[in-house]
């Protein structure tokens, strides 16, 4: 593990910790008040590192639903992490051990992944283990203490802590997005695709996972044709 890739990471995770603490204190706080102890949030919290996923199975969990409801909700909202393990996978150096690749499986996120893909030259182990090693502890931490503090802050607050996330996400990507033309034009066809989807009669019935998978697909898929990154971008530096 290189120290100077590490250290690099820990740096740029530090905005997704504070971003995943503010929006987890939410998931904790809901958790308990549906009848979830402070160990079982904090688990799930640790076992999934997932927003979307954790607050509709905690739905389904206060509900009463089966497990099949859960695991098939889980699937398609989660189901995009699998595009972004495969994307990721080709920027690691071949070179790369596969327990590696199963390693850094765990804590790929939304966040974590648009900071591995924006990143010049392959992709090193150590950096996303410097992301994950701010970004997880800052999940787990943010469940806890929201579990802890149970109904005493306002509604008012946890609906501000959970439009944190969406502010974090925007100071990730409008960066490269002004520094390159490509990604700008990814971005807002990738935003007026998914609006054609909460406005239009059919398309609004799909679900908001199966939405991110067409979407990142589609978008992806045909910016990659049109404006495909040239070889010396992709190759590794040591």
């Amino acid at each position: 593990m290189k120290t100077k890739d590490y250290n690099r990471g820990l740096r740029h995770g530090v905005a997704v910790g504070l971003g995943y603490f503010a929006v987890s204190f939410a998931f904790g706080m809901e958790a308990v008040t549906k009848g979830l102890s402070i160990l079982q949030a904090v688990l799930i919290s640790l076992t999934n590192v997932t927003s979307a996923g954790q607050f509709s199975g905690l739905g389904i969990i206060a509900a009463g639903g089966t497990y099949i409801e859960i695991a098939l909700t889980q699937l398609v909202i989660n189901l995009r992490y699998c595009l972004m393990s495969f994307s990721l996978a080709q920027k690691l150096d071949r070179s790369t051990p596969s327990w590696h690749r199963y390693l850094m499986a765990y804590s790929v996120t939304d966040e974590i992944f648009a900071l591995d893909a924006s990143l010049g030259g392959s992709l090193k182990p150590a950096y996303h283990y410097g992301i994950t090693s701010v970004a997880v502890p800052g999940w787990v931490l943010g469940t806890l203490a929201g579990a802890i503090s149970g109904n005493i802050l306002p509604a008012f607050v946890i609906s501000a802590l959970g439009i944190a996330i969406y502010g974090m996400f925007l100071a990730i990507i409008i960066p490269p997005a002004r520094q390159n033309r490509a990604i700008l034009t990814v971005v807002l066809t990738a935003m007026g695709v998914s609006f054609l989807f909460s406005v239009l009669p059919v398309l609004s019935k799909v679900s908001s996972g199966f939405v991110i998978i067409i979407t990142t697909v589609a978008v992806a898929g045909i910016a990659a044709w049109l404006k495909p990154i040239p070889d010396e971008e992709t190759k590794g530096d040591d």
